[in-house]
């Protein structure tokens, strides 16, 4: 594997349930490498301005990162391995998986970093050549409200796992009496997974019903742009994330209005009629 070449992880297949996925090479090398927001130990996540290239500052409020972004502009999120060994970095965005398009999960596909190799993907992946950049947009304009999915939109997220050794050849498949088990399946486990999706629904459309009382950003399906990726086999080490690094996004006005950017200190204004009589100058 060429360092630099951004990775893509499609879903395992039933031999490999939870372990072994193939994935997609991330892009090219961004030049130099970066001390982005110090987010976390193992990927740095930044946002950057496509037009102009410059890292969103980031604010740093009650223990959350935040960037303002404005209305119409195209980004990119930057991610940075820290590390001496590959991994596996799924995107997320406004909740949703920036390469299937899914409702976000940890489980899903992502893109693979060569040891301290830093990317750029701008937007969400069509084919293994292109994406539909990304760009920020009213709330009713985004991708996820656009597919009925608005309640996560603001947050940009990235789970990160590294890569683990291959395990042993399995001996023996458990039996069709415990593959309810297997799966987290009791009877009443199958009735709270069935009962997610109408809660989730509930939500979904509360969060449509507030659409037009607020200015909050999403993020929009826009312009293709070239991305060229190719697959990859990764394993993930461990089934859970060993980091979860995250950056929350809104309007510049109300990161203001919310103090999580902190106002700037009003100087006093100069009077020109300030009154009395003229003193003697100091000599």
């Amino acid at each position: 594997m060429a360092v630099g070449d951004v990775y893509t992880v499609t879903k395992p297949t039933q031999e490999t349930v939870m372990n072994r996925f193939a994935t997609l090479l991330a892009a090219l090398p961004l030049a130099g490498c970066l001390s982005i927001a110090d987010a976390g130990a193992l990927v740095d996540i930044s946002v950057v301005d496509r037009r102009t290239g410059e890292r969103l500052e980031v604010h740093r409020h009650q223990g959350r990162l935040y960037v303002a972004g404005t209305p119409g502009s195209g980004y990119a999120v930057q991610l940075h391995n820290r590390t001496a060994g590959r991994l596996l970095t799924v995107l997320s965005v406004d909740g949703v998986n920036a390469i299937s398009g899914e409702t976000a999960a940890t489980s899903q596909s992502g893109y693979v970093l060569a040891p301290g190799q830093s990317t750029e993907v701008a937007g969400w992946r069509k084919s293994m050549d292109e994406v539909a950049a990304f760009y920020f947009t009213s709330l009713a304009d985004s991708y996820a409200a656009r597919t009925d999915r608005p309640r996560h939109v603001g947050v940009i997220a990235v789970a990160v796992f590294r890569e683990g050794i291959a395990p042993a050849p399995a001996v023996a498949r458990p039996s069709r009496d415990n593959d309810a088990d297997a799966l987290g399946g009791s009877a009443s486990t199958g009735a709270a997974a069935r009962a997610a999706p109408a809660a989730e629904a509930a939500a979904d459309e509360a969060a449509r019903g507030r659409q037009k009382e607020t200015s909050r950003l999403g993020t929009g399906h826009g312009e293709r742009l070239s991305a060229p990726t190719q697959y990859t086999d990764f394993r993930r080490a461990t089934d859970h994330p060993a980091e979860i690094v995250s950056i929350h996004y809104d309007s510049r006005a109300r990161l203001l209005a919310q103090g999580i950017i902190p106002r700037p200190r009003q100087l006093p204004q100069p009077n020109p009629f300030p009154g009395g009589f003229a003193p003697d100058p100091r000599s």
